[in-house]
């Protein structure tokens, strides 16, 4: 399990703790995010986040 950073504005995706209220459960990597996953505070694309 990794960590993802978002380059923009620094909030981090656990791919441990995944985002339930989301609809992303625990244990979902990054890769599996739809292609279309934004940041949930800065709005930056996948694109923009780099692995810890």
């Amino acid at each position: 399990m990794a960590i993802w950073v978002c380059t923009v504005c620094g909030w981090e995706y656990n791919e441990e703790e995944g985002l339930p209220d989301d609809g992303f459960e625990a244990g979902t990597k990054f890769e599996d995010l739809p292609g279309d996953f934004v940041c949930p505070v800065c709005g930056a694309d996948k694109s923009d986040f780099e692995k810890q």
